[in-house]
């Protein structure tokens, strides 16, 4: 595949404005529709893959059964059917999901688009090399003998997201139709006098550079490595965050589409951001990629320099609440909290919470933890008592809405409350991780942009994080992942016809 270096010549027929999992979904996509296509990705090659790099490899779709799963994963062996209990995640219920997470505010047309497609996109990735497995480790823990599979999530990813963009650069790579350039950015899309796409202007190593094309397919992130943009949305102190991944996704796709009259869309002041770890750098390793995050806080409790608890850390299923407790830790003192647990559930907690690259402490009793931690010790004594008295006496299951609460205390625990009370405790200190930005362009099914007058601006598609309309609020785990191939998917194919249909009206 050749790797061009400095500005390439076109024309080509589809431009795909970024390298992960939806710019290059669609690539493959617009390729296979008999395009000509180029990826433009704004990193150098050592940092290619966008976000899509740095995350868990993580897929949501619904499935009826295990032969639903077997399409991604291939035939399990009897032993290994006899040994899980995958149960059922419903296209209903990822439905609902996304509506209830959403306060009701997704987009329906774009919600059901997303559960529809999701698992025929992923079993069209596989058969482009992207190889999936059990999600053992990460989405199930063994109950009465069976690996018990929680939360809507059955597969990821091998190798995780590294794994992922390798597979997928690799497919490109097979594709003679497909170019790829490095260190070059979408800069400026170019229209003609009735407002559709005939090219793009790009800035790269050596300069200014312009590409004709017949299409355009956005897919370069939101704008979470913005530091002004920010602020400028989010609000005050998102200048403070760490970011979780790359640090090329700075809003471009946005900005440019804005500029010739996309319609802005979606939850602009929202974001997707986790318990991400204190000592992590300001943005992505792609050595340590998703390991900085800190997600087995529903088995413990979550408190902030001053030792008061602030969320109920067993609202939910930890994929459905990790996307929005990023915002409240930022809302904390010092933007810190700490997560604590005892003994009886060490065991349960996620591999990367055993990386050498964290920010923790153990310590014999909780008062002795609080100052290894630099907590008020005071305040961690009064809350951890106070937990422990509320605590409601029960069966703890943390494969289920086990109920085992603590009540009488706010914030109240709605599930898998056990006291505190078996040493040595171990604490994890945490800070807010920018994952994605939920703002972005408005497009319809079939991923067109959509401009201020309601109206598809001819050639020009998005997928991806820039698109708005599905998450608001909150996000359920793997989603984004899977609204990236559906989406990519389709606005590659969508792109290719439209420059199909340019080029024959020109010949003509």
């Amino acid at each position: 595949m050749p790797e061009l270096r400095e500005a390439p010549d076109g024309p080509y027929d589809v431009v795909v404005a970024g390298a992960g999992n939806a710019a290059l979904n669609a690539a493959l996509a617009a390729a296979e529709a008999g395009a000509r296509v180029l990826v433009l990705e704004k990193a150098p090659r050592e940092a290619r893959g966008g976000n899509s790099y740095f995350t868990g490899g993580m897929f949501r779709f619904p499935y009826e059964s295990v032969l639903d799963v077997e399409e991604l994963t291939g035939e399990l062996s009897p032993v290994e059917r006899d040994s899980i209990d995958l149960g059922q995640y419903s296209e209903p219920a990822f439905y609902g999901d996304l509506m209830r997470l959403s306060d009701g505010l997704s987009d329906p047309n774009l919600a059901q688009t997303l559960v529809a497609r999701a698992r025929p996109a992923l079993a069209w990735t596989r058969r482009h090399g992207v190889r999936w497995v059990l999600a053992y480790g990460r989405q199930s823990f063994k109950v009465a003998g069976k690996h018990k599979f929680w939360g809507g999530l059955a597969c990821e990813c091998v190798g995780a997201g590294k794994g992922l963009i390798e597979a997928l650069f690799q497919s490109c790579g097979r594709v003679p139709a497909i170019d790829i350039t490095y260190d070059t950015m979408a800069d400026r899309l170019q229209v003609d006098r009735k407002g559709a796409i005939t090219g793009v202007s790009i800035r790269g190593a050596s300069g200014l550079g312009s590409i004709d094309c017949g299409a355009v397919v956005l897919a370069c992130g939101g704008f979470e490595a913005n530091t002004e943009m920010r602020v400028r949305y989010l609000g005050a102190g998102w200048d403070l965050v760490k970011v979780r991944g790359t640090e090329f996704n700075t809003g471009d796709g946005i900005r440019m589409a804005l500029e010739i009259g996309a319609q802005p869309h979606g939850h602009f002041s929202g974001c997707h951001a986790v318990a991400w770890d204190a000592g992590a750098p300001v943005a992505g390793d792609r050595r340590i990629a998703d390991l900085f995050q800190k997600h087995s806080y529903p088995f413990g409790i979550i408190v902030n320099v001053r030792g008061e608890r602030f969320v109920d850390e067993g609202a939910d299923f930890r994929n459905y609440t990790y996307a929005k407790y990023g915002k409240e830790i930022l809302r904390q003192p010092r933007r810190l909290a700490f997560q604590i647990f005892d003994q009886q559930v060490v065991h349960l907690l996620r591999d990367e919470y055993r990386i050498k690259e964290v920010t923790s402490a153990t310590a014999g009793t909780v008062r002795e933890l609080a100052a290894a931690l630099d907590i008020d010790p005071d305040g961690l004594e009064r809350t951890v008592a106070g937990y422990n008295r509320a605590v409601v006496d029960g069966d703890f299951n943390p494969a289920v809405l086990d109920g085992k609460r603590a009540a009488g205390i706010e914030p109240p625990k709605s599930n898998w409350a056990l006291r505190l009370e078996r040493p040595p405790f171990v604490g994890y200190a945490v800070t807010c991780g920018i994952t994605f930005t939920f703002g972005g362009l408005r497009i319809d099914t079939g991923a067109r942009v959509i401009d201020t007058q309601k109206r598809a601006i001819p050639g020009l598609y998005a997928a991806g994080e820039l698109v708005g309309g599905l998450f608001y609020e909150n996000y359920p785990g793997g989603a984004g992942l899977t609204a990236g191939a559906v989406f990519g998917q389709i606005a590659g194919r969508g792109a290719a016809l439209h420059a199909k249909e340019v080029t024959r009206l020109r010949s003509g």
